[in-house]
């Protein structure tokens, strides 16, 4: 049975430097909401068409087309084995179609790690936040986890940037539109079990180490394979 994970926390929990990290070692593809829609951005298809439309009049996508979205890339061959979900989904409606969607092919998710982090730890963090410009999943932060060589990525030698909306008022709003869209998500996993809370305020190195304990302790539980 494929492996699905679906990553929770609010911004700068360290989601996404987990999910590259867990990602190497289950064999899933890595799959956030940006990147997806970054992807759209160079195709001329008719949903790729009605989603720039929508972005461009600043409008959010709506559920049903997000939903589309995830759909299509799931169904990929890379995606055959399950995924590591990020950024999606973001309200309970998104929750309860990704769990209409993964059920008409007999799955389910597999698991839901809930980074756990404070609020002012979080606006620390999203300061000093550097991604790279050719792998949005190569992250770095001057204070957690810096590049070697400042302003270059570890791996692959590009340029890192920062992002246009890393700003303390920007944070201060992502955080806020967390708290009222997506955590209600986090009683909605735990009502079906599938809640894990990971402390998101150790090393880099301790969460990976509590995050995979938890993953492949529910994999044998479930009866999924990695």
């Amino acid at each position: 049975m494929a492996t699905y994970i679906v990553l929770l926390g609010m911004p700068g929990a360290g989601k996404g430097t987990q999910a590259a990290i867990i990602s190497k070692d289950l064999g899933l593809p890595h799959i956030t909401s940006g990147g997806m829609f970054r992807e759209l951005a160079g195709q001329d298809t008719e949903l790729a068409r009605r989603v720039r439309e929508i972005m461009r009049r600043g409008d959010l996508v709506p559920d049903d087309l997000t939903v589309q979205i995830v759909r299509e890339r799931l169904e990929r061959p890379d995606a055959a084995g399950g995924a590591i979900l990020d950024g999606f989904p973001r309200t309970v409606p998104q929750a309860e179609a990704l769990d209409a969607l993964l059920a008409e092919n007999g799955h389910s998710v597999t698991v839901v790690p809930f980074f756990k982090l404070s609020k002012e730890e979080a606006l620390a963090r999203l300061g000093g936040r550097w991604i790279c410009s050719k792998d949005p999943n190569h992250m770095y932060h001057t204070r957690f986890n810096p590049p070697k060589v400042p302003g270059v990525c570890d791996i692959d030698g590009a340029p890192l940037y920062q992002r246009e909306d890393d700003t303390p008022e920007a944070h201060k709003q992502r955080i806020e539109v967390y708290m009222e869209r997506t955590a209600p998500l986090i009683e909605y996993y735990r009502d079906r079990g599938l809640l894990v809370e990971i402390n998101a305020e150790q090393p880099i190195e301790a969460v990976t180490a509590e995050l995979m304990a938890a993953i492949k302790e529910r994999i044998v539980e479930n009866g999924h394979s990695d």
